[in-house]
């Protein structure tokens, strides 16, 4: 059994006997109902951090591993703009619920499209790609916001067991996060991406049947069902039961549009943010009083900062993902871990020092020691950059261009000390310093701070973008490479545009490049060569599916530029164990020029990881300087 798949089967036993001991401890406490959405939260997390935790793995996977052989810019092009789209439509999602459709049709319709998003996803078709995508921007859209305002629904102001339903809730969503690395992103990884999918999709559905089951035995009471009037309300000559899925069918289109041509979604976000934040600032702020004006102007500053903070952390799922494929050692403690496990890291240190944070949070709070929000927010984004900075601290380690697994992990915990520093004190903050008549209206730009914060991530995330062709022309790799006749070639234009054709790997053993490496060497010197892994030809024997197991047969070869004629085939390949193989490979031409070129994007991304983090810590300071005017102006809010 891989190792993976060891560590999962643990996590699942570990996560089950915690559930267990959370329901029955809590059971005469609070309603059934809670138990049931903590239930269904949790598979749409496992959902939706499935899919994030695999998708630029995917996108940039060649296509003989199942992926598109997207470049990297593209790629974090359209992570960027389904994570802007993710945190924008909730916004419309909120809305039909509360006017037409009630939050109960709300989270099954959106439970639904993003399970069709998933099983789309699993098609592994391009032409399918962006649909579904599509569907599962919409359907988060009805879900995400209507199933946290349902449970609020069975907890009045002032229910002193509110706070504690809520961190039942978001125990929940931590748990479907760490899961699904461990789960949806190894068997991705290992069975073929499209199997992560639909996982994912397959966790979706049984969200689903859990709120429909949950509606059947009554657990909801009279709670998220359709508002009086909906059936009133028209729009276009269209009724209000009908107009949200004929609005969905208008949506997922245009999602779909916006992702694949995804540099509109930036002048969208844009005019929205630029014209809201005029709106707010020069038209709403000014009808108020000095105090209230002063506590809107609070509400800016912090959601600038909160930006910054976001749009960095949120790299996990783009750059630090690949990152991660490229740069780091992957064996960890005697275990060969996934790129994914990674993603398992953050939400494990939530579940591991929110409690801690709380008590802190507390203990200061009683002996009147608890700092401000400013310094929360500016300690939160000091420990963010602080991670990005340990990371660099391993470059000291690396080895032929990949850094040891432990500073990845230091990083994830200093930004998971930082979340828990700033992200609870946000939401919880504006509805304290918003005036009452504009509070909905202000938590809706703090949400959009979040959009707009993945969306810039992308321009930052391509700073980190690896182009094969600049890096051989630069004085780095020539220095690293020593065969020179495969440099030269390598710096031919004829070779610069077989680049743009296909992936290094591939064009170093392109017919024609052989060709013209033997005719400068003035003898036959340089062959593609063929190994078989072993582990890869056996899963395919297993595979009944003729054309599924020639995929796995083919996916079983690495070619690679040699000078060792025994590895050109003469009738059939040499088939190795996987280590044999890779190191083989290592060996080879192939692995010299993948070495160097692994050097050379290592610093390139610790060069940006660098800089964010001074950046970050440069804006926390900042923000500890203006502490005590940020305060004055809170007027007594904490």
């Amino acid at each position: 059994m891989h190792p993976a798949y060891k560590i999962m089967l643990f996590a699942w036993a570990a996560v089950i006997v915690w559930v267990a001991i959370v329901i029955f401890s809590n059971r005469k406490v609070h309603p059934r109902a809670l138990f049931a959405l903590f239930m269904v939260e949790l598979w749409e997390r496992f959902s939706y951090y499935g899919m994030r935790a695999i998708l630029v793995l995917y996108m940039t996977s060649k296509l003989m591993d199942g992926g598109f052989a997207y470049d990297d810019a593209t790629a974090y092009g359209i992570y960027g703009a389904y994570g802007a789209l993710v945190y924008l439509t909730p916004i419309i999602g909120g809305w039909f619920a509360d006017k037409m459709m009630g939050f109960r049709k709300a989270i099954i319709w959106g439970a639904l499209l993003m399970a069709a998003g998933q099983f789309t996803l699993f098609l592994d078709n391009e032409m399918t790609f962006y649909m579904g995508l599509a569907l599962l921007v919409i359907g988060n859209g009805f879900f995400k916001p209507n199933i946290s305002s349902m449970i609020g629904r069975f907890y009045p102001e002032g229910d002193p067991r509110r706070d504690g339903a809520f961190t039942i809730f978001y125990m929940g969503i931590n748990i479907g996060a760490f899961l699904t690395p461990l789960t949806c992103g190894a068997i991705g990884e290992i069975e073929g991406w499209k199997w992560g999918f639909f996982t994912a999709g397959v966790g979706m559905m049984l969200g689903y049947l859990i709120f429909l089951w949950a509606q059947s035995k009554g657990w909801y009471e009279q709670y998220g069902l359709e508002p009086e009037g909906a059936s009133e309300v028209k729009m276009a000559g269209i009724s209000g039961k009908l107009l949200p899925y004929v609005a969905t069918l208008i949506m997922v289109p245009l999602a779909w549009l916006l992702i694949k041509q995804n540099d509109i979604v930036d002048i969208m976000l844009a005019l929205v943010g630029g014209g809201v934040l005029i709106y707010l600032l020069f038209i709403v702020a000014p009808k108020y009083p000095t105090e209230q004006k002063q506590r809107i102007w609070v509400i800016v500053l912090l959601l600038f900062f909160t930006t910054v903070f976001w749009t960095f952390f949120e790299l996990a799922g783009s750059a630090m993902n690949l990152f991660t494929e490229r740069n780091v050692n992957k064996n960890f403690l005697g275990l060969e871990l996934t790129t994914t496990f990674f993603q398992s890291i953050n939400p494990f240190f939530i579940m591991l020092f929110a409690p801690v944070y709380s008590w802190m949070w507390i203990k200061l709070a009683k002996s009147n020691l608890e700092p401000p929000a400013p310094y929360k927010f500016g300690s939160g984004l000091v420990l963010l950059g602080l991670g990005f900075l340990i990371l660099h601290l391993g470059n000291g380690s690396a080895i032929a261009g990949l850094m040891p697994a432990f500073f990845l992990i230091m990083l994830y915990l200093f930004h998971t000390l930082g979340e828990l520093a700033l992200s609870p004190v946000g939401l919880s903050l504006v509805t304290k310093l918003a005036p009452p008549a504009i509070v909905g209206f202000l938590m809706g730009i703090w949400f959009l701070s979040s959009s707009i914060a993945h969306q810039a991530g992308k321009h930052i995330a391509k700073l980190t973008a690896v182009n094969e062709a600049e890096i051989i022309k630069g004085d780095s790799f020539q220095t690293c490479f020593e065969d020179p006749t495969v440099k030269q070639v390598m710096t031919e234009d004829f070779f610069i545009a077989r680049l743009k054709e296909m992936p290094l790997e591939a064009a170093l053993v392109d017919s024609a490049v052989v060709a013209r490496l033997n005719q400068l060497a003035g003898q036959e010197r340089y062959f593609r060569g063929i190994v078989r892994v072993q582990e890869t030809l056996d899963k395919a024997a297993k595979i009944k599916n003729p054309e599924e197991r020639a995929k796995w047969e083919a996916r079983s070869e690495t070619h690679f530029l040699t000078t060792d004629r025994s590895y050109v085939p003469a009738s059939a390949a040499r088939v190795l164990p996987k280590k044999e193989a890779e190191q083989v490979v290592e060996q080879s031409v192939s692995g010299a020029v993948i070495t160097c070129l692994r050097q050379d994007s290592l610093q390139l991304a610790l060069r940006v990881f660098r800089q964010l983090g001074f950046f970050a810590i440069g804006c926390g300071l900042f923000l500890f300087l203006l502490g005590r005017m940020v305060t004055r102006w809170m007027h007594g809010v904490k």
